[in-house]
């Protein structure tokens, strides 16, 4: 048998539709797909009316080669067995895509098939199985058009022969305004031995930096024992300033003062050693006057 049927888009769109076993197995009229059916091969049932009977199939189908050449025919291949019986099918379809001007700019599908069957599909005349076929590649197409409305193909990159491994890596950019220059002068860190020379340096500069900024006198500068001991009054406010108790609302409460026994016997035993050291000189006086 052969067939041509008309889809209204371009060849390129209609050959990569063609290539997802899902979307052609859904656009079959009278399929109802698996849910649970391996990647790629779409597995379910298939309800086919021929003359005034109607069979119920259930298959694969799969995409048996030339998806992945640009002009090369694409070829399918559906098996099934009949759902109430012991009947089989096997078909072959073979599809050309070329460009179509009529009725409008689209893709003509030229569908050359080869069918084999067995049980009540072959108990069907020739030409019953043949008006079967028709029909359902012309809603086959009519629903692949609406599924191309509805979920359009997405584009494909282009791969080049390099692996992704091989590709080249472009370099960074830099700001334009950045002063980092050129880094090749950075070899010369190597001389630097001791950083810690560095950072003593960079903290006297600043140092210096800081005492000119509180230097008040506009006529000279401030005596070295001045600065000194401003620096020295600095440094111990901040020494203070760090240690100091937090205040206010973030001041640690004072605990409680506890009246026990000990702090009474604190006050208490000061005063009897008072007493007796009294009393021992009030008893020597007298003892003396007698």
């Amino acid at each position: 048998m052969e067939h041509e049927v008309y889809v209204p888009f371009p060849v390129g769109t209609v050959r990569q539709a063609l290539t997802e076993p899902e979307r052609v197995a859904r656009c079959i009229p009278g399929v109802q797909l698996d849910a649970d059916a391996a990647p790629n091969i779409p597995e379910g049932r298939l309800r086919l009316r021929i003359g005034s009977s109607t069979i119920t199939y259930r298959g694969t189908l799969t995409i048996a080669g030339g998806a992945s050449q640009g002009d090369a025919p694409l070829i399918f291949e559906a098996k099934g067995t009949e759902s109430r019986g012991d009947g089989a099918v096997a078909l072959t379809l073979t599809v050309r895509l070329t460009p179509a001007t009529e009725p409008a700019t689209g893709t003509t599908l030229a569908c050359s098939g080869e069918l084999r069957s067995d049980g009540r599909l072959a108990e069907a005349t020739d030409r019953s199985a043949e008006t079967a076929g028709r029909r359902l590649l012309d809603r086959f197409a009519e629903n692949l058009a609406e599924d191309l409305k509805e979920h359009p193909v997405t584009a494909r990159e282009e791969r080049s022969g390099q692996g992704i491994f091989e590709t080249e890596v472009p370099p960074p950019s830099l700001d334009p305004g950045s002063e980092l220059g050129d880094l090749s002068d950075l070899s010369d860190l190597d001389d630097v031995h001791d950083l810690d020379e560095v950072d003593a340096a960079l903290d006297g500069e600043r140092a210096r930096d800081a005492d000119h900024a509180y230097d008040g006198d506009a006529e000279g500068e401030v005596p070295a024992e001045a600065a000194h001991a401003r620096r020295t009054m600095i440094g111990r406010s901040a020494e203070e300033v760090d240690h100091a108790p937090p205040r206010g609302r973030y001041a640690p409460v004072p605990p409680p003062e506890v009246n026990t026994a000990s702090a009474t016997l604190r006050w208490a035993a000061p005063a009897a050693a008072v007493v007796l050291a009294s009393a021992v000189v009030v008893g020597r006086v007298l003892r003396r006057r007698r």
